[in-house]
């Protein structure tokens, strides 16, 4: 087995022309910290980008960020917090969750695997920030798509056709990111003791306020003990994020407690807790226990996603908590996945989607570990991946649509 770790673009063109003429798939990897995702690589080739390192652009006062694709998300966060900036759109790091290190995440990863966190409901996911990338197709050839500034208007927008394709598709060398202002301040209004339907109500109300919410999250008490060090391990907690500018912060967060008292007793957690807690949040933090458990990441319309719990639990045991105001649901079983049961309920309360983003390599390769799609969609993806990778050389087999 041969690990290829190109540091130019120029390279990783030479390598992925190579594995097409000598017809040798690739597995295609930044740092590994999603490795885990998907099915396992049946490839004898490694396209390692851990080289391929470096900010390109960073022009603050446009609001727009360069990097090579190999370059750590942690490093690039750091250079955007000096400069009172952020990706908007607040990246997981699946690293502690699949059993590896803090902040080995990388920005073409990001791409990728079209991250996000609990600022989605307000911000979007990567691909609603990307504005273009450089990149190498499963045929051997370099294209770039889109550009450097924020208005830029292109036709069809390869940059957000990627997102998502888990370097199935091309391999991005270079991506260009819109970036945003820092919020001030934070602050966190928390609904103590709510059962899962309570706080579906309460995230509802407050979404629907004038609060302007950045993060909507419900901790049931079966999870509470593992955030803040266990600060919420005797009751349930209903989290509702405000940023901005202090006054506004303090103004919106009064504005909340009105509304959120006739739920329950409410407390507010300040900076820097705050901050904390979300990440906590967005990092899976009480399912990132060192085990390969199965764990599934549902993204289902709020309104239902207790009620999907509830009929699972009823079918299968799993632990649960909820992001994006209870449209995500992060599920942890204890062996087997029950993947047929947990899809069977998505179709049933009215559709969604189930990654498998955690599982031993043999029930990964077993069960589909993306999201089945229905036959037209199936079709049109099968068409894109022989667009770009008609020889199946990128990442063969990760997802059941490669």
């Amino acid at each position: 087995m041969t690990t290829f770790t190109p540091e130019t673009a120029a390279e990783v063109l030479n390598i992925v022309r190579w594995a097409v003429g000598e017809e040798m798939p690739l597995e295609v990897v930044g740092h590994g910290s999603k490795r885990g995702i998907g099915r396992p690589a049946q490839t004898e080739h490694t396209l390692d980008l851990s080289g391929l390192t470096g900010v390109t652009l960073y022009e603050p006062e446009e609001l727009v960020l360069s990097a090579k694709a190999g370059t750590p998300l942690a490093e690039i966060e750091q250079l955007l917090a000096d400069n009172s900036q952020q990706f908007a759109f607040e990246p997981m790091d699946y690293g502690p969750l699949l059993g590896g290190t803090v902040g080995r995440g990388t920005v073409g990863g990001a791409l990728g695997a079209n991250l996000s966190g609990p600022r989605r409901i307000k911000a979007g996911a990567a691909r609603d920030h990307v504005l273009g990338v450089h990149a190498v197709s499963g045929r051997g050839e370099a294209f770039k798509s889109g550009g450097r500034v924020v208005k830029n208007v292109t036709g069809y927008d390869l940059s957000k056709g990627l997102a998502g394709s888990w370097g199935t598709l091309a391999v991005v060398t270079d991506v260009t990111f819109k970036v945003l202002p820092a919020a001030e301040t934070e602050k966190t209004l928390a609904i103590v003791g709510l059962d899962d339907g309570e706080a579906a109500a309460a995230m509802a109300d407050a979404m629907g306020s004038s609060a302007e919410l950045s993060g909507a999250a419900h901790l049931p008490v079966s999870v509470g003990g593992r955030f803040l060090d266990g600060a919420f391990s005797s009751e349930a907690r209903t989290l509702l994020r405000v940023e901005g500018v202090g006054p506004s912060v303090d103004y919106r967060i009064d504005l909340l407690a009105g509304l959120m008292r006739p739920y329950g007793t409410v407390e507010i957690i300040e900076p820097p807790l705050s901050r904390t807690l979300w990440q906590e949040i967005r990092d899976c933090k009480p399912f990132a226990d060192g085990t390969s458990a199965p764990v599934w990441r549902v993204s289902v319309a709020p309104t239902v996603g207790h009620k999907l719990v509830d009929a699972f639990r009823r079918a299968a045991g799993a632990n649960a908590f909820y992001d994006w105001q209870g449209g995500l649901i992060w599920l942890r079983m204890e062996a087997d996945p029950e993947a047929e049961i947990l899809r069977g309920l998505i179709a049933h309360f009215g559709g969604g989607h189930a990654t498998l983003v955690r599982a031993a390599p043999s029930v990964r390769s077993a069960v589909p570990t993306f999201q089945p799609q229905p036959q037209a969609l199936a079709a049109l993806t099968q068409r894109l991946k022989k667009q770009f990778d008609p020889r199946n050389i990128l990442n063969p087999g990760r997802m059941a649509t490669s």
